[in-house]
């Protein structure tokens, strides 16, 4: 992202937005979408089912394939491709492609300004709907293809601070929230908008805990757009 916008930072702008303190800037995701009708985001949540988590029994991280798949066929992994949207001034190592620097303006879970070198980085590229959550929600039933389209899905990932990241986990809406309280409706809009998009469910505190962030910003629209839900046939 060039410059990060969600009401405290923009990282999700390139093909989703994401989130309280609740400034309805758009988050980055919001640049890759494309001007797209957005729907309510407090309403949204009530079109969400409601279940109890399953166990985690099973999961991995390859039972969503190789970690960042060149999914869009652009020629560039998903990595690079968020780096790029969600960035300034970055500068590359093969041209057009390998990220090798960059800033961060401000990143959407602190609010700081971050500076990111290839190799010696404290940006991690995080799953707004982590991939262990999505897998204790539906995706463990979902086919390999469906799993690989999640885990590189713009709409679902955004550029943020690496110890933040770590911190959540697994986290979900009921559990986790971002420090940067002026990301938090478009961080938990986001998640809404995926877990929406891909048919996964969420527990009855996760539900609350949504509903209690978005009342606070009525006005917060979900992102939309980002990849299909199928990958190319390569990647099933």
């Amino acid at each position: 992202m060039r410059r990060v916008l969600a009401p405290s930072a923009a990282v999700l702008l390139a093909s989703a937005v994401l989130l309280t303190g609740c400034t309805s800037t758009p988050p980055p995701t919001d640049r890759a979408r494309g001007p797209r009708a957005a729907a309510g985001a407090f309403a949204a949540v009530d079109a969400l089912a409601v279940k109890g988590r399953a166990p985690r029994t099973g999961y991995s991280r390859d039972a969503f394939g190789t970690a960042w798949l060149d999914t869009d066929a652009n020629g560039c992994g998903t990595r690079d491709d968020i780096l790029k949207r969600d960035l300034t001034g970055t500068r590359f190592k093969d041209g057009h492609c390998k990220v090798a620097s960059g800033v961060l303006e401000e990143d959407p879970y602190t609010g700081r300004r971050l500076e990111f070198a290839r190799g010696r980085s404290a940006i991690d590229i995080d799953h707004v709907v982590a991939l262990s959550d999505a897998w204790q929600k539906g995706a463990r039933g979902w086919d390999r293809g469906k799993r690989v389209a999640f885990a590189n899905d713009p709409l679902n990932l955004v550029a943020v601070d690496a110890a933040a990241n770590r911190g959540k986990g697994d986290g979900d809406t009921a559990t986790w929230l971002p420090a940067n309280r002026a990301y938090r409706c478009p961080y938990v809009a986001a998640q809404v908008a995926v877990k929406a998009k891909y048919g996964l469910w969420v527990t009855a505190a996760e539900r609350d805990a949504m509903k209690r962030v978005l009342a606070g910003c009525p006005d917060q629209t979900l992102p939309a757009g980002g990849n299909p839900t199928t990958p190319p046939a390569r990647f099933r």
